[in-house]
């Protein structure tokens, strides 16, 4: 069974309460487009901040200092959306950004906008919709997606 690491940002412009949220476009792993906040795997041997900063940018055009980001949430999902295996998603949050949000991969998404910053459009990632509620309620700071009980 593979184990990846995963990272996200919620992005958070605080003076008009929106995030910054990509439509992922239907892939063979993915049977509907759906809503989530920018993130990827990290690469081997890749610090997790820089990574988030990384796939924050590739993904939106968004330019954000490792520095800056804020691990919020951490959720072990038992089995990926490509069947892959389990993965641990890095939940970042910033409120500090330069650059504009750009659809920066649309062979990938369909759009990126800033959207209401309590919850995605639906249909929404669960796990995305998990680090939101996380992120909103302070806590906690772990979570699981997937794994019986």
């Amino acid at each position: 069974m593979n184990s990846r690491n995963s990272v996200c940002v919620i992005v958070h412009d605080k003076d008009t309460d929106t995030i910054a949220a990509v439509h992922y476009a239907a892939r063979n792993w993915l049977p509907q487009p759906a809503w989530t906040v920018p993130g990827g795997k990290a690469e081997p041997g890749e610090a997790l901040d820089e990574a988030a900063a990384r796939e924050l940018e590739e993904e939106t055009g968004l330019l954000v200092d490792p520095a800056d980001l804020v691990l919020v949430h951490v959720i072990h999902v038992e089995q990926s959306w490509d069947q892959a295996g389990q993965f641990v998603l890095f939940v970042f949050a910033t409120d500090t950004w330069t650059g504009e949000l750009t659809n920066t991969e649309p062979d990938k998404h369909l759009a990126a906008r800033w959207v209401t910053a309590n919850r995605l459009p639906e249909p929404a990632f669960p796990t995305s919709m998990q680090a939101l509620v996380a992120y909103h309620g302070g806590g906690p700071s772990f979570s699981r997606y997937g794994w019986s009980v």
